[in-house]
């Protein structure tokens, strides 16, 4: 089993895996950075430092497999993000209320890929030594959590900013 692991899908996968960690960390700092005042706040903040912990996980768990962070990609995550950032969004002098939602909605997006990623690991090991299974579990979890603080937020401000008029 262990030879599989040292696959390049699996490399790959992590990679892949990683260069979104990377832009979905950058994202929820930017979305708490952006509501400092706000009723959401702390936990924006929150999930911030949740999403960047998740990160790091996925880095330690890659350093356990031998696999090799791909720097160039993790700067592609950084890039993306950075990107997203020019869309249009209706004004073009101030923050558009429209860039919540869509952040909202990255981020959740974001989220329930890295619930599969955990649930795919957690499906390989029990027999993969390498793996702990408890933190693997305790991963998805916390991503099962802001599954649902993001969905509850994502009611509240869908309503927020599609009722504008």
């Amino acid at each position: 089993m262990t030879s599989m692991l040292l696959s390049e899908p699996l490399s790959i996968y992590l990679n892949d895996h990683l260069t979104g960690a990377f832009g979905g960390a950058a994202l929820a700092r930017r979305m708490a950075d952006t509501h400092p005042g706000s009723r959401r706040a702390a936990e924006l903040r929150q999930l911030a430092r949740d999403v960047e912990q998740d990160r790091d996980a996925l880095v330690r768990i890659m350093s356990s497999l031998a696999v090799p962070v791909r720097h160039y990609r993790t700067w592609l995550g950084l890039a993306g993000e950075r990107i997203a950032r020019l869309k249009p969004n209706g004004t073009l002098t101030r923050r558009s209320p429209l860039s919540d939602l869509i952040e909202l909605e990255g981020m959740r997006a974001g989220v329930e890929g890295k619930t599969a990623l955990w649930q795919a690991l957690r499906a390989i090991a029990d027999n993969e030594p390498r793996l702990d299974p408890g933190d693997l579990d305790r991963l998805i979890q916390r991503a099962t959590e802001q599954t649902r603080t993001l969905n509850r937020w994502h009611q509240t401000v869908s309503a927020e900013v599609l009722n504008r008029r």
